[in-house]
């Protein structure tokens, strides 16, 4: 059996984490998709970093769900098994997710990079305890400003060009990140998926569309996993209108079942 999966926010907000639509994502009164741009950074990055930090923690303190578990219990049973997420926190690789077998399309939390130059570093790899922003960006040159009411937040600067660093996930406007990109192209070109499943996105993207289809075997499985009806329902030959954590365990068992 060869399966593509493919998971956005709504997989990740079952374990607390919120997504960027909808009231719940606000921070500070502020739009996240206003501070998650290179302009919102080259304006205020201290404030970016604030909003960063504070996902960071609250990712922390979050658990894999039982979407997360299925999910992982599928890529053990499957023959060939790929996981596309638009998440980037580490839920689905704390569920026991190889990495060889997961692309984080919009990045991860956990990577530092530089703003300019091809420099990075993980912050928490595979640790379950994270170290804080200061320890993630020690090794670049720290640089102190303003402080929160918390604590106070320093801005690193790049090791190799003195440019400032960043968090290594892709913002509104950016390109995906063409490594990533090629990895899910060269999954596609070794033959087409007897299930795609498409849980907790709303598919506003056209590239989730684009793969959910081109990924399908002509005559095999597309999945759709979502409360609410979004413009990849009607490619799919079973909807399931409930949340990812509740539906994914029983769908993945009867595909276990059946192999």
């Amino acid at each position: 059996m060869r399966v593509l999966v493919i998971t956005g926010a709504g997989v990740s907000a079952e374990s607390g984490i919120p997504t960027f639509r909808g009231k719940d994502g606000y921070w500070r009164n502020l739009d996240p998709a206003k501070l998650a741009t290179p302009e919102a950074f080259a304006r205020d990055p201290k404030l970016v970093w604030e909003w960063y930090s504070e996902r960071r923690q609250r990712i922390c303190n979050a658990q894999p769900n039982a979407a997360h578990a299925a999910i992982a219990k599928l890529a053990r049973h499957a023959d060939e098994f790929l996981l596309v997420t638009q998440n980037v926190d580490d839920l689905h690789a704390r569920a026991g997710l190889p990495k060889e077998k997961m692309v984080q399309i919009h990045g991860d939390i956990f990577v530092t990079k530089c703003s300019r130059c091809d420099f990075s570093e993980e912050g928490r790899g595979g640790s379950p305890e994270p170290p804080t922003d200061r320890a993630v960006l020690q090794r670049g040159r720290l640089r102190s400003i303003a402080p929160t009411s918390e604590d106070i937040i320093n801005l690193a600067y790049c090791p190799e060009c003195d440019a400032l660093m960043r968090p290594g996930v892709v913002w509104f406007g950016e390109q995906l990140p063409w490594s990533e990109l090629q990895r899910v192209e060269n999954y596609f070109d070794r033959g087409p998926c007897d299930v795609v499943i498409v849980a907790g996105t709303t598919a506003t993207f056209g590239y989730i569309i684009d793969w959910a289809l081109q990924a399908r075997a002509p005559h095999g499985e597309l999945i759709e996993v979502n409360p609410e009806e979004t413009p990849l329902s009607q490619f799919a030959t079973q909807l399931v209108r409930e949340p990812a954590a509740i539906a994914l365990p029983k769908i993945v068992d009867e595909l276990v079942v059946s192999r």
